[in-house]
This record gives C-alpha cells, structure tokens and sequence, in this order.
C-alpha cells in the first residue's frame, strides 16, 4: 500500500544555514531528496511533504521555495513566525506558492507562554484566510499548552506532530496517554504518528510502540491520523526508514485495507490538500 510522507527534513548545509545541527552530530551533514527516495520508493513511499527544518530565520523562505522545486516532493509545511507582527505578510508570501500546504513555528523547545499570547493567538487565525494549516510539535508535558491554542483557534487545522512526543524510555505512557485523549477531543486537531522513535532506547522495536500507535488511532480515529517519517531525525536512534516503515505495517497488519489507506495516504491528502 502506498504511502504518502506527511513529514520529511531535508538538510542542504551548502545552501541554508542550520543553528540547531551543531548539537546533532548524527545528523549533521547532507540529507538529499535523491538519497532519501532511494530507500523510500521501494517502501511504497511515493512522494512526500516536505517538513520545515529549522533553519536561521533569514533562510525560512528560501528553503521553502527550493524544495518545492525537488521531485517527487509534493508540498512544503513552510517555516513562520506567529510571534511577530509581521506574520500576516509572510504566510501572503507563502500562499504565492500553490503548494505551500501549512506552516511550522517549533514549539517544543521554546519559552512555553510564546504561543499562548494574544498576538500569537490572532495571527494564527489568519491562517484559514490562506487555506493553511499549522503543525503543531510540543513535548509530552506541554501538550495542555495546546488543548488552549487550538481551542482558541477553533477554525484552524492544527496537526499534531510526533504523537505529542511521547518520553517513552522515561515515563511511559502516563501521563501522556490521557492527554492525548484531551487534545484528540477537539476536532480541529489532526494526530500525526510520527516521532516516535525518536524517544526510544536503540534497538526498538514495533512491539515498543504499538500502544503508542494504538493509543493515537484510537483516540483520533482512523479518519484523524496521518503517517510521517521524521527522516532523518528518526535515525538518531539507531533505526532506519526502513524499519519505521516495516513496524508501522505490522502494528496496522490487522486493520482494513480502507483503514490503512486512511493513515497512509488518504488523510494527508485530504487535510493537506495535496
């Protein structure tokens, strides 16, 4: 069954400028669109959404309009700035590109007041105006955080990425199962399984996140999740595209077809309108 990537980072260090790598040694170096479909295509992944990547602010545009040029890439969830008022003026640019599908601002490692202002507030409001989405990555623990933004935004798609970035070889799933059941109670949230791995011990395995997936698909429903890879973030853990994919198929193996092609691929076409 194919599969359509909700939530690829490429890296082009010869061409932007990314802040965050230097404390990312594993990852700190070329990630390529031609590298990364050699190993996807042959997974059944056939094309994919590009993820912004964090990259110095005066890099955010830029890195859009180029990896819109990639093949095989069949949108951008582009970077932006809630917090400034200039916000509205850069999600006009954005929306000059057609496939520009939603926005990013990464929340997880910033101050946790930074989306609950009423700037911020307003300024994501404006997203529908433009048919934009908005993904939104928060920790486990500020996932309270986003019940209040998305309740206060009840017009917006918001999609929440990594399963809210469950601390799996720490805490486990309390408390973060009940928030996620919170979150998922608002219908203009969209649950992304993605991430996951990423907060594992190495050697993981699909056993490992099986309740994880479950938990999110159940809470969401299978109309309401949509498949990521978080390549090549996802590998700092020891695994690979490959084995995300391969545990992703046998935690769904006993699901309907119709199901499996709701995460897969058929939801992200529909909620990012690709």
């Amino acid at each position: 069954m194919r599969i359509l990537d909700t939530h690829l980072h490429l890296i082009y260090p010869d061409r932007f400028a990314y802040p965050w790598l230097t404390n990312a040694p594993k990852i700190n170096k070329p990630w390529s669109q031609e590298a990364y479909f050699a190993e996807a295509v042959p997974l059944g992944i056939e094309s994919a959404l590009h993820m912004e990547v964090d990259v110095a602010e005066a890099d955010m545009l830029a890195e859009t309009e180029f990896v819109l040029t990639l093949p095989r890439i069949a949108g951008a969830i582009a970077a932006c700035r809630p917090e400034h008022m200039n916000f509205v003026d850069q999600i006009e640019q954005l929306s000059e590109h057609a496939h520009v599908k939603g926005v990013r601002r990464i929340l997880h490692e910033a101050p946790d007041d930074l989306s609950q202002s009423d700037l911020f507030i307003e300024n994501i409001r404006h997203l529908p105006d433009y048919d934009l989405s908005f993904d939104l990555c928060l920790r486990a623990d500020q996932l309270h955080l986003g019940v209040d933004l998305v309740q206060r935004a009840p017009d917006v798609t918001f999609i929440l990425d990594h399963c809210g970035n469950p601390d799996i070889k720490g805490l486990g799933l309390d408390p973060w199962r009940a928030s996620i059941t919170e979150i998922a109670r608002n219908p203009n949230v969209v649950g992304k399984v993605s991430g996951l791995v990423n907060h594992c011990d190495p050697g993981w395995r699909a056993a490992t996140l099986r309740p994880y997936v479950e938990h999110m698909i159940e809470s969401f429903g299978w109309d309401r999740v949509v498949w990521g890879s978080d390549h090549p973030v996802a590998t700092t853990t020891g695994g690979t595209l490959t084995d995300w994919v391969a545990a992703t198929r046998e935690i769904i193996g006993g699901a309907s077809e119709d199901e499996q092609s709701a995460l897969l691929h058929r939801n992200a076409e529909r909620i990012y309108k690709v």
